[in-house]
């Protein structure tokens, strides 16, 4: 008897030394990071997410929400779109880098461990929870966050923290949730959100629970390390890993849709011919109009447009 009593404190040892080994994180580890992104084989940050180009950010900012969308389905992508926004600035574009943060209904004995644990990792426990992902934001950063769409009283950001996350990141916000002070936020020259309504309240029966870890946005599952395009139409969320190609295949989906207008308005195809799959004969007719195409109207360089269609079975013969 005292044998298996011994062996029980034990093994009841070992188990607490791995909880507390263990303990959940307010922010998710490098490691973790670098496990959800383990598709992405280039450069990261020092959290572990993927460091994409600034380049392919801008390039991103000319892309329709469709074509994105239609690029990820073919992927089996088929959840990373959400629309039904209000917007600061309804004619800006934004791209950038994810930072995510989910937020649930205040609990106060969660909220005292996110904030012990916040401590722990030296985290700034005076002010509210909510200013920790912003104090980690870097330039090009989009900060995305689940607030699950609660407006009165879960009001995450005032002009305040906006101009914050305007400091850091040079850019705005993806939230499902609710903004104050909206008359500061709109005179932030260069910040813009996208959120689901504005109230006067302050964050009061809200409380953060994670950092950098997966979230739902509406219908769509975001990660950190995504690539968000934001519009009037919409956002949606790009894996890292898919983004280069996306792009160039998005902007070759563009010039074909410019090459079929020009066709279409010359009267040289019906509108059944350019609506379907290509003849051998339309195809051959875009390739010679894509030779012909202003260099410095092409939104890529011509190697990588030589290239794409050189390895796109669609475009060969």
């Amino acid at each position: 008897m005292k044998y298996i009593q011994v062996k029980m404190m034990v093994l009841l040892l070992c188990f607490m030394a791995t909880v507390n080994g263990n303990a959940q994180r307010v922010a998710s580890s490098l490691d973790y990071i670098k496990a959800l992104t383990s598709e992405w084989e280039g450069e990261r940050f020092n959290d572990g997410r993927p460091k994409v180009s600034d380049a392919l950010l801008s390039r991103l900012k000319k892309i329709r929400i469709e074509e994105a969308w239609g690029y990820l389905r073919q992927k089996g992508y088929n959840n990373q779109y959400e629309g039904g926004w209000k917007i600061i600035h309804p004619e800006g574009v934004m791209t950038g880098r994810v930072v995510t943060a989910q937020y649930v209904p205040l609990r106060p004995d969660l909220k005292e461990y996110v904030k012990l644990q916040g401590a722990k990792e030296k985290r700034d426990t005076i002010g509210g929870s909510n200013s920790w992902p912003i104090e980690i934001l870097v330039n090009g950063d989009v900060y995305v966050a689940d607030g699950y769409g609660r407006i009165i009283d879960g009001t995450l950001i005032g002009s305040n923290l906006g101009n914050a996350i305007y400091a850091n990141s040079k850019n705005g916000v993806v939230f499902d949730g609710g903004v104050r002070d909206l008359g500061g936020l709109l005179e932030i020259e260069g910040f813009n959100g996208w959120y689901r309504d504005e109230d006067p309240s302050y964050l009061q029966e809200q409380m953060l629970t994670t950092i950098n870890a997966p979230i739902r946005i509406g219908r769509a599952t975001v990660m950190p390390g995504d690539v968000v395009l934001a519009n009037r139409h919409g956002t949606i969320f790009i894996p890292s890993h898919l983004l280069s190609e996306l792009v160039i295949s998005s902007e070759v989906v563009a010039l074909r849709d410019e090459f079929g207008f020009q066709r279409l308005r010359e009267k040289t195809y019906t509108a059944g011919q350019i609506d379907t799959r290509w003849t051998d004969e339309i195809k051959a007719d875009f390739l010679d109009w894509l030779k012909k195409y202003p260099e410095a109207k092409l939104p890529m360089t011509r190697k990588e447009l030589n290239d794409y269609i050189a390895n796109s079975r669609y475009y060969q013969p």
